[in-house]
């Protein structure tokens, strides 16, 4: 079998999973703000009772425009990675560029290349649905993240739900989505205004 054969059989069963994933969304207890530490609590942190969910939900000062193009651009996410204590992953040794594909099912590399994916749902500046790995997990691993974009008076509330993750990560993801998502990007933010 091709690789190319292979991959569309994966992309096929993502798309499948991501179909199962879409309907079953409803368990998921509501967090208002990210974890303030690794440590936190399951509720703190958003994580499902048994972590097999991450769901938080994160208002931003600035459009759903703006948050959607740091999120599908390759040059705004890489400033994004560079306000984040992740910015060594980007000058390590065979670190890879920081690029995202704007097409659906495209290819994306981040952290210099640790994190690696493709987009499932792109609706500009409403909707960013993506396989996403991490790379020290097994061959061919991937979990699905969802970024819904709302907009809430002047600013943008990110509804943020996280599957599918091997469940040893649950805690080490929830973290990580304040630090090196959530918190950069609210810096990134306030350097455009």
């Amino acid at each position: 079998m091709s690789a190319r054969s292979a991959w569309s059989r994966r992309f096929t069963c993502l798309r499948c999973a991501l179909a199962a994933v879409c309907c079953t969304m409803v368990a998921v207890p509501a967090v208002i703000a990210p974890a303030a530490e690794e440590g936190a609590t399951a509720a703190e942190s958003g994580l499902s009772h048994n972590a097999a969910a991450i769901h938080q939900e994160v208002p931003f000062q600035a459009s759903c425009r703006d948050i959607y193009a740091a999120l599908t651009n390759s040059q705004r996410f890489d400033a994004l990675t560079r306000l984040s204590d992740a910015v060594t992953l980007l000058t390590a040794p065979n670190a890879k560029a920081t690029t995202i594909s704007p097409e659906l099912g495209g290819a994306f590399t981040l952290f210099g290349g640790y994190i690696t994916g493709r987009n499932l749902v792109m609706i500009r500046d409403v909707r960013l649905v993506q396989a996403w790995r991490a790379g020290g997990w097994s061959t061919g691993e991937f979990s699905i993240v969802s970024f819904d974009l709302h907009p809430q008076g002047a600013g943008c509330r990110v509804i943020f739900d996280h599957r599918g993750f091997p469940d040893s990560q649950g805690a080490s993801l929830a973290y990580g989505w304040r630090v090196h998502y959530w918190e950069p990007l609210a810096k990134l933010l306030s350097q455009a205004r």
